[in-house]
């Protein structure tokens, strides 16, 4: 064996109380290093190359020749170590030939009934009607998306807006056709939709119930906060009612837990009192906090500041929800969740999300976009409902996403979980869905350091929490 060199950007350490943690990055593996390992990995980290007379040399009385030989051929197989002599591993891109869609996002109607301050929309004051899908484009896209999953047991169909509320005909129409249709082809059908709430009745809650729906409510926390940006077309808040209607709403949902998903702007950056609220007065299972950075209007999006701000917040909060693991209990913090999950089972990711590849968003013309958040904005569509997906165009794509090397990623600690970040972010910040969003990198870095104190310590002291409540993901109790 010749001299080694260590791949750093294969392998991050973090410690956590007496545990040292290795994150094998290119399959977010986690393992504890003993001390043969340490000593290993920390001669490597300083020196960068050795080989075996120096590892003998250096380590050989401590811990004996095959105790060394053993750790070494571990790191050399989950490539942390590789042959000094070696050739740059490129990076693989795996080639897309057909589009195995599993959920497709329909635009019912870009408007809305409210008209909240940060939204794009062009006329805050007066109701934007909006435009709304009709039937035929509705059908023709749950038959694409049949066509496009045959090997899949379940499809997905999200039901956006603008307010989806706003066009519960063709809502109705669409449960019905894609029942039946799941039914014909032997496959489960499952929807969802996130709504305002504004518009929800004692009725329309039933047959969501009914349907199973998987529901979402846009909610930005108490009253002062929610009402800051959350206005009525007549510019009062809206606070009052929406409360109201989520109260009716989880005293009568049975078929899945309720979440809640937070806008979080300037001016509405109380992480904790925002979850307190919504989880434990309202009663949402979960809340997901989902930052401004990108947005139209750029008085709301948060600073570099803010944005750190708001980040210690979570790990404030991820640090009681890690106390309330430990004790057997869920507090219901979505992205706290999703990090975990990632985390216990081992993310390996090429792209950053499913966008173009497991999913896509249709507008109301029937046009095929890589996700919601690109319906009306001037990045290229992939085909039409009626005409099919362009696969080669949209192959290109996910093919040249796979390939950040320019940018930096392939050398990132959490290119496995982030993979570039997300497209439509920045498109919107950058004008490139490629350019990764370096203002999230080093708070993602930390966010995930700080997910891997989490998981080492739930797992330390009550293992049974992931079976429970994340392997499969369960719903807070």
């Amino acid at each position: 064996m010749g001299e080694l060199t260590l791949i750093r950007h294969n392998a991050h350490r973090v410690d956590v109380d007496r545990h040292a943690m290795l994150l094998h990055v290119p399959t977010t593996s986690l393992f504890e290093m003993d001390e043969v390992g340490q000593a290993v990995y920390e001669l490597f980290r300083r020196a960068g190359s050795a080989d075996p007379g120096t590892l003998r040399a250096e380590l050989g009385d401590r811990f004996g020749p095959q105790a060394l030989a053993d750790c070494v051929q571990s790191l050399i197989t989950l490539d942390i170590l590789r042959d000094a002599a070696a050739p740059a591993v490129p990076v693989t891109v795996q080639r897309v030939e057909d589009i195995p869609l599993s959920t497709i996002i329909l635009n019912v109607n870009t408007g809305c009934n409210l008209a909240c301050t940060y939204c794009y929309k062009e006329d805050l004051t007066t109701p934007a009607k909006g435009e709304k899908m009709d039937f035929p484009t509705a059908r023709a896209a749950v038959d694409l998306l049949i066509e496009q999953a045959p090997g899949r047991d379940k499809i997905n169909i999200v039901f956006f807006g603008g307010e989806p509320l706003t066009n519960m005909p063709l809502i109705r129409q669409v449960v019905d056709y894609a029942e039946t249709r799941a039914e014909e082809v032997g496959k489960a059908v499952d929807f969802s939709l996130t709504t305002n709430a504004t518009l929800l009745t004692e009725e329309l809650v039933d047959w969501f119930d009914a349907h199973r729906f998987g529901l979402t409510v846009s909610m930005d926390g108490p009253r002062a906060m929610h009402d800051m940006n959350r206005r009525s077309v007549g510019g009062q808040g809206t606070y009052d009612v929406v409360a109201s209607k989520v109260r009716m709403l989880l005293s009568r949902y049975r078929s899945r837990p309720v979440g809640a998903r937070v806008t979080v702007t300037a001016g509405v950056t109380d992480v904790l009192a925002i979850h307190d609220h919504l989880r434990n007065d309202l009663g949402f299972a979960e809340v997901g906090f989902g930052p401004a950075t990108s947005g139209p209007i750029a008085v709301f999006n948060l600073t570099a500041d803010l944005m750190k701000a708001v980040f210690e917040d979570m790990k404030t909060l991820g640090r009681r929800y890690v106390d309330a693991a430990i004790r057997g209990e869920n507090i219901g913090f979505s992205n706290m969740h999703q990090l975990l999950t990632d985390i216990s089972q081992g993310m390996k990711k090429a792209v950053p999300c499913g966008a173009g590849l497991g999913l896509l968003a249709v507008d109301r013309k029937g046009d095929l976009h890589l996700c919601h958040r690109f319906v009306g904005s001037n990045e290229p569509t992939y085909g039409n409902v009626t005409t099919g997906i362009d696969v080669p165009k949209l192959a290109a794509f996910v093919e040249g996403a796979q390939d950040r090397s320019n940018f930096g990623c392939s050398t990132c600690r959490i290119r496995s979980i982030c993979a570039g970040g997300c497209y439509h972010e920045s498109y919107a910040r950058q004008g490139d869905p490629f350019a990764p969003v370096y203002h999230y990198c080093d708070l993602l870095r930390d966010w995930m350091d700080f997910g891997i104190e989490a998981y080492t310590r739930i797992m330390q002291a009550n293992p049974s929490f992931f079976r429970s409540h994340l392997s499969p993901r369960r719903p807070a109790r």
